[in-house]
C-alpha cells in the first residue's frame, strides 16, 4: 500500500484568512451597498438593470464613489456575474492625541491604542481639530477599514462617563 507520510499535510499559517472581499451577484448588490470598481473600495450612489436585446443577459450599471478618495468611479457588469465587495467595518475610537506629523493617536473601547491612521483632510479634519483642540471635548473618531486602508470617516463629542 502507498505510504501514509505523503498525505499528512502540514499548515504553518494561523491567521483568520479573512479575505479583504467576498463575490456578491451584479443582480443583488443594493444603492448604499459597497462594491469594488477598478480595485477600489465603493459605495454605490446609483444603479440601473437595462435589458437587452434576444440573446443577451440583463446588464447593471453602477455609479459609486471610492469611499477613501473620493472618485466617482462606474461600471457596466452582466446581473448574473458576479462582482467583489470589500469587507468594510466600522469601529469607533477614543481621541487621545493629534500628533505633529498629522496623524491620530486612537484608543478602542478595549484599551489598544492605534497610531497609523492620517488627519483627514477637509470638513471631518476641522471638526476633529475643532471638537479635540479648540473646544477640549473627549472626542470619539469613527474609522472605515476596508480593503488595508483606512479613514476617519466623522467626529464626535464622547458620551460622558460617571
Amino acid at each position: 500500500m502507498a505510504d501514509d507520510a505523503q498525505h499528512e499535510h502540514t499548515f504553518d499559517s494561523a491567521d483568520a484568512g479573512a479575505s479583504t472581499t467576498y463575490p456578491m451577484q451584479c443582480s443583488a448588490l443594493r444603492k448604499n451597498g459597497f462594491v469594488c470598481i477598478k480595485n477600489r473600495p465603493c459605495k454605490i450612489v446609483d444603479m440601473s438593470t437595462s435589458k437587452t436585446g434576444k440573446h443577451g443577459h440583463a446588464k447593471v450599471h453602477l455609479v459609486a464613489i471610492d469611499i477613501f478618495t473620493g472618485k466617482k468611479l462606474e461600471d457596466l457588469c452582466p446581473s448574473t456575474h458576479n462582482m467583489d465587495v470589500p469587507n468594510v467595518s466600522r469601529r469607533e475610537y477614543q481621541l487621545l492625541d493629534i500628533a505633529d506629523d498629522g496623524f491620530l493617536s486612537l484608543m478602542s473601547e478595549d484599551g489598544e491604542t492605534k497610531d497609523d491612521v492620517k488627519m483627514p483632510d477637509g470638513e471631518i479634519g476641522d471638526k476633529i481639530t475643532r471638537l479635540f483642540t479648540t473646544e477640549e471635548k473627549d472626542t470619539n473618531v469613527v474609522i472605515l477599514t476596508a480593503m488595508g486602508e483606512q479613514l476617519a470617516v466623522e467626529a464626535k463629542e464622547a458620551p460622558r462617563q460617571n
